[in-house]
């Protein structure tokens, strides 16, 4: 199941502010946290008080914790590979390698009698996870997680980003990426404020947007929130994601019938096998409510990208049949538009493949 998270960083926050975060994104669904121990200098008892009252707190509301680490982190910390008790002690129920040993060491570390993920950095198309498992890990205990990337410019190009995650995915391997908040005071670990995201494309992008693009493109199981703090308007347009498919945000005309409006808000739609140029097309409604009147009532003379159309009864066995137009195109006449996709998504229509389902939020 895929999986909703955020971060946090308690060398730049209170743990009140930490506290009510927390409450705050498990409202919308928010299950897993990734914290931080590479940007922390403070002495490792402290650490651990610290780190021990936020993760119990987050265990209490339900979270899966994941600490970011280091080899320099473990000499710093004077922990060793082979014994991981500390941070069973802070509450973390895994660790994320920002960097890795050899592949034997991450191996052997799977094997931890306290029950720790180990979750392998992605960001690097190169043979690091394949030599882990050329030594035999436990894989049930091993997942991956890509990098976040605090400078303008320097995130994942797309492409690179989905061979990575294949390679990744190859295993059965759990996945996770980093989407951003558009808040201009959002902070992460690093002193530069520019965004936070994994993919280069996402940077400036709407944080709901982010996440349905993570969503459309598949591969990845676990989507995190890099930085602090979303605005409240941010973490309410996640409420109503549908985690296990593509939403897409829809504006209704205001006249539309209320047949028109159920079909696009309370079905299940999929696109068709056989897939169009001009529009991506959900049959089933048509099958549904055969029979049932459909008055033309908005046929604009052109159909732009994005628009939603159902199709009247003067198209006859087609009446009641949803579409999306994927270009512009003149209009028989007989199409009514019901509603538009809103702009920032309609990158997104050019995901949707074959027999894949998606939904409308209003």
């Amino acid at each position: 199941m895929r999986r909703l998270g955020i971060s946090i960083y308690p060398e730049k926050s209170s743990i009140d502010e930490i506290k009510n975060y927390l409450q705050k994104a498990r409202e919308i669904g928010a299950t897993r946290i990734f914290s931080c121990l590479l940007s922390v200098t403070k002495d490792p008892e402290i650490i651990k008080q610290e780190f021990t009252q936020i993760n119990s707190y987050a265990h209490e509301l339900g979270y899966e914790i994941f600490v970011d680490v280091a080899p320099r982190i473990f000499e710093a910390l004077g922990i060793s590979y082979k014994d991981l008790h500390f941070f069973k002690e802070i509450g973390a129920d895994g660790i994320r390698l920002d960097m890795g040993f050899t592949g034997n060491e991450e191996s052997i570390m799977t094997f931890n009698p306290y029950g720790l993920k180990v979750e392998i950095n992605m960001s690097n198309d190169v043979s690091t996870i394949d030599t882990i498992m050329d030594y035999q890990p436990n894989q049930y205990m091993l997942c991956g997680c890509h990098n976040f990337y605090p400078h303008k410019y320097s995130g994942l190009n797309l492409e690179f980003f989905k061979e990575c995650t294949a390679r990744f995915k190859s295993y059965g391997l759990t996945t996770a990426a980093f989407v951003t908040t558009q808040n201009k005071e959002a902070f992460g670990p690093w002193a530069t404020r520019e965004g936070l995201p994994t993919l280069e494309m996402h940077r400036n992008l709407p944080l709901d947007v982010q996440v349905k693009h993570l969503i459309a493109l598949g591969g990845i199981d676990d989507i995190l929130i890099s930085n602090c703090y979303p605005t409240d308007e941010e973490l309410d347009s996640l409420k109503n994601i549908d985690l296990s498919l593509l939403n897409f945000k829809v504006d209704l005309v205001p006249n539309i019938p209320e047949v028109e409006k159920k079909i696009v808000l309370e079905e299940l739609h999929f696109n068709r096998g056989d897939q169009s140029d001009y529009f991506l097309r959900s049959t089933q409604s048509r099958v549904k409510y055969k029979g049932h009147h459909f008055e033309i009532f908005n046929t604009p003379q052109i159909i732009h990208r994005g628009d939603v159309v159902i199709e009247s009864s003067e198209y006859g066995h087609y009446a009641g049949e949803l579409q999306i137009a994927l270009k512009d195109m003149e209009n028989s006449g007989k199409s009514n538009v019901v509603g538009h996709i809103r702009t920032e998504e309609h990158f997104l229509l050019d995901y949707v493949k074959p027999w894949q389902k998606f939904r409308f939020t209003k």
